[in-house]
């Protein structure tokens, strides 16, 4: 296809698609066209996705999601129902990155390390798929479900952030966040020390995440994440859009400039970020469904529509703050401000440790009968769903049984012939 051809079909999706209404690009069609090179490269788990979870988006009340550390994790998430998984960048750092440490949420790990767990659970989900393909199930889950994922300050410049997305997208992300902290100094939301990069070289990023998905030719879902509420300094004084919030006092040893945190330095940064992503995230410290609606129409009254995602997260001590009623009530509530997007981004961390420190407990005081009552509680659950109690199966020993059958057929060599687990389960 010639690239004028491609040049007018992609402008005319831009300005016909109801996908890229309110979105601005400050490049051109034939930029991206020149940069994607002479053929169009398919990443079809990154675009599939990426269609779902915005489809999702439109279509329901709230899409929620658990944010995973394994491939097996995110299986248990969709198995239970879950439409969307979430990988959070502090997840990766704590126990799964290629750095083979634990680290702090501090952009500390390397910086591939993310792309390659999107891709870890893309190959387990597409696993379950197979196996499921070849059980003929009546009613099959659909396992490739949208992943989004944490692409942290960008770990460096727009170039880095660009690099970063791409890869993410090869891998087979759906959507990718991003948010305003400097590099080289970024923590956790719900850490201190927090420094913000100028306005305008935030959006940057947003435009770098949104020209790396153009190039890849997908509809990538970008977030546009604002630690605002919390961070106490900013880099320089030169946007104007920042001004207003920086303190009369002197600078730190590092030559930051102190600023005014708060609601209302969230809002103007959402609000300059909003014409660059699909949806805004402002990082808070407390479950506060006051603050959340605040928030959210100062945002509509500008940008009405405008969808925002909610980080329901570990951090906070949610019994502390919300009673019973209010904590079942808690999604609903957010999904009327309009947050269409709700997540817990710790949650396979919280869960594998507690799981696996009570079962450590149970084996200790009561040798196999506490392994027992796992198991029980294990065969309780297939009624659920739970599928993992059959654990060669449930890993593809039978998909790779049908594959020795095609290569040879009549093979003697099968793996779950007289094994234990047909026998006994």
């Amino acid at each position: 296809m010639k690239n004028s051809t491609r040049i007018q079909q992609l402008t005319h999706d831009w300005e016909t698609n109801p996908r890229w209404k309110n979105i601005e690009r400050p490049y051109t069609a034939e930029e991206v066209i020149r940069l994607r090179g002479s053929i169009d490269i398919s990443y079809t788990l990154a675009k599939l996705g990426a269609e779902k979870f915005y489809l999702a988006l439109m279509q329901q009340t709230y899409v929620p999601a658990l944010g995973t550390l394994t491939g097996n994790q995110a299986i248990q998430v969709v198995e239970a129902g879950l439409p969307a998984i979430y990988l959070s960048g502090w997840q990766v750092a704590a126990d799964a990155n290629l750095s083979a440490e634990m680290y702090p949420d501090q952009s500390l790990y390397a910086s591939t390390s993310v792309p390659q767990v999107v891709k870890r659970i893309n190959n387990a989900l597409r696993r379950r798929d197979e196996i499921q393909s070849i059980q003929r199930v009546k009613e099959p889950i659909d396992y490739l479900v949208p992943i989004i994922a944490d692409a942290e300050a960008g770990f460096g410049g727009n170039l880095n952030a660009f690099e970063l997305c791409k890869q993410l997208i090869d891998a087979g992300a759906a959507a990718i966040h991003l948010e305003d902290q400097l590099s080289s100094a970024k923590k956790c939301g719900h850490l201190g020390g927090k420094v913000l990069v100028p306005t305008q070289e935030a959006i940057n990023k947003l435009i770098a995440a949104r020209l790396a998905a153009d190039i890849c030719h997908v509809p990538t879902v970008i977030i546009g994440r604002t630690d605002a509420d919390s961070a106490t300094l900013i880099t320089s004084d030169i946007d104007p859009r920042d001004q207003p919030f920086i303190k009369d006092v002197p600078r730190t040893s590092e030559g930051f400039y102190a600023v005014n945190n708060g609601l209302q330095q969230g809002i103007s940064r959402a609000l300059s970020y909003a014409p660059y992503c699909d949806l805004l995230w402002l990082e808070t410290s407390n479950p506060d469904l006051t603050y959340a609606r605040d928030f959210a129409e100062a945002v509509h009254e500008k940008f009405p529509g405008k969808l925002l995602a909610y980080n329901c997260s570990p951090s906070f001590n949610w019994s502390k703050h919300l009673d019973d009623d209010a904590l079942l009530s808690f999604r609903e509530e957010l999904a009327s401000y309009g947050y269409k997007f709700q997540f817990i981004t710790l949650a396979g961390f919280h869960a594998l440790n507690t799981g696996m420190f009570e079962l450590s407990k149970a084996y200790l005081a009561r040798g196999m009968k506490g392994y027992a009552d796992l198991q029980n509680r294990e065969f309780e659950l297939q009624k659920e769903g739970y599928n993992a109690v059959k654990h060669q199966a449930f890993v593809g020993a039978s998909y790779f049984d049908e594959i020795q059958q095609a290569i040879q057929q009549n093979s003697a060599t099968q793996a779950m012939t007289d094994s234990t687990e047909t026998a006994q389960f």
